[in-house]
């Protein structure tokens, strides 16, 4: 049965397909030459018309059924198989190209967990200070709009703002790309403290979130402001101390606002519930400037106590450091494990919380004035510190002629002082302050000592001076291979 059905399916396209010319292969034994050709018509009709499964009938195409054959060969399974291979060999391809990025992104990864990791052990130390340049004077910028002495200064975490307070007790919102003043919170008399929406006494001190949600600012009417950044609008008033506020600081990260006065105590407050936490006391004398990073701690100078301190929030506990001479005038974080301060003295110091005394002291860091024999140093009125690096700044208050400031390189594991370069810029340096990309550094200026009147330098002019942190150019040789 088998066979009969094989036999039937070869011959039954021949009856079917051929339809009316069955009589062509018949006519094939005649011996007329009209019948050849009339029977070679039908043939070439046959074999157009049919595939290439008859054999027997087409010789013309058998160029194309082989290769069809040949084809038709590959079973699906083969196919799949073939397709795969070449599928993984696609992909082989593609990750070794992919390799070389890949283990890039991954170093840098890990270089960017390690530092994260080094940056909360206070122990990372970016090395920028090789490649600084002093700037040409044409490139400082000097901004103006304050009538009396500038006495502090805040940069936005993303360095697109600077906010100024001063002695006319007005806070100014400065665009730093354009130099444009954006917002003015003015001042008010004294005596209108009921009615007027502001500062009516000096501002000594500022501070600003990192997510640059609030601005906080202290004043010798023992008052702190609390102003949403972004609109300058007043939000809140802190009250509680009974001295002049002289330094504010937010934790990093949080809402937290630490805040020292001249009472000698530090407070701490919560700007999000608008509410006091706790209070806590130690300095013997006015507390002068106050810093933190994102632990839950803070560090104070105590003014004419000459100790430093470092205060744990949480244990309720402090550590003291002495080692200047005279009164320790403003203080900075590096890192949460280092700080510089600055003093009346003329020394500049770099600390470790590890160790009671400094590492390293610069005496007469700004260099003396007066008569010969009765020299006395520049005091150091402001530091500031590029975080995470080994670049500090110091200013001076001192004579128009040869007030500075000073860019000072921390050696390695902050041992050491070496200076860098210094910049003129005439009249007291109040305030100094690093932004966060480390392209420029701002001071504020003014004619008087943020602290008092002692004496008063006309020449000089009340701004912010914004001084760009040049980089030193590649050396030669790279410069060639890049042209």
């Amino acid at each position: 049965m088998s066979s009969s059905f094989f036999i039937k399916t070869k011959e039954n396209p021949k009856f079917v397909k051929k339809g009316k010319n069955t009589e062509g292969p018949k006519r094939k034994g005649d011996g007329d030459g009209k019948s050849k050709v009339r029977a070679k018509k039908p043939n070439s009709k046959y074999n157009e018309e049919i595939s290439s499964d008859s054999e027997t009938e087409s010789p013309v195409p058998k160029k194309r059924q082989s290769n069809e054959e040949h084809e038709y060969e590959e079973t699906p399974q083969e196919k799949k198989l073939r397709l795969a291979k070449l599928y993984l060999e696609q992909l082989k391809e593609e990750e070794e190209k992919k390799a070389e990025d890949d283990s890039f992104e991954t170093d840098l990864v890990a270089g960017r967990l390690q530092e994260e990791v080094l940056e909360q052990k206070g122990k990372l130390q970016r090395l920028i200070a090789k490649d600084l340049m002093p700037p040409d004077a044409s490139e400082i910028r000097v901004l103006r709009g304050h009538k009396l002495p500038i006495t502090c200064l805040v940069i936005s975490s993303d360095d697109k703002y600077i906010f100024s307070a001063a002695k006319d007790c007005s806070i100014i919102k400065w665009d730093v790309e354009s130099g444009k003043k954006l917002h003015t919170i003015p001042g008010g008399r004294k005596g209108t403290e009921d009615r007027h929406v502001g500062h009516t006494a000096h501002i000594l001190c500022m501070a600003i979130s990192s997510d640059g949600k609030y601005l906080a600012s202290g004043d010798m009417n023992k008052l702190i402001m609390i102003w949403e950044a972004e609109t300058c609008k007043h939000l809140y008033k802190f009250t509680g101390h009974k001295g002049p506020v002289s330094g504010l600081s937010f934790r990093k990260g949080t809402h937290d606002l630490y805040s020292a006065s001249h009472d000698r105590s530090v407070k701490v407050w919560n700007v999000d519930e608008n509410a006091y936490v706790e209070t806590l006391f130690g300095h013997q004398d006015a507390i002068t400037g106050l810093d933190s990073l994102s632990r839950e701690r803070c560090v104070t100078a105590g003014g004419r106590d000459r100790s430093v301190r470092v205060w744990k929030i949480a244990e309720e506990s402090q550590l003291v450091f002495h080692g200047h001479e005279g009164s320790i005038d403003c203080i900075q974080l590096i890192n949460e494990e280092h700080m510089i301060t600055g003093a009346d003295d003329g020394s500049v110091s770099l600390w470790s919380v590890n160790k009671k005394k400094p590492l390293s002291t610069v005496k007469q860091a700004h260099g003396c004035h007066g008569d010969a024999g009765l020299e006395q140093p520049h005091w150091v009125a402001s530091v500031a510190a590029l975080q995470n690096s080994d670049t500090v700044a110091s200013g001076a208050s001192g004579c128009s002629h040869n007030s500075q400031v000073q860019l000072w390189k921390c050696g390695q594991n902050y041992r050491r002082l070496e200076p860098l370069f210094s910049v003129p810029v005439p009249g007291f340096i109040n305030s100094l302050k690093f932004s966060s990309s480390g392209q420029f550094l701002v001071a504020g200026v003014g004619q008087e000592h943020r602290l008092g009147r002692w004496w008063r330098i006309k020449e000089a002019k009340n701004g912010i001076y914004v001084i760009p942190l040049k980089r030193k150019p590649p050396n030669p040789e790279e410069a060639k291979t890049t042209e």
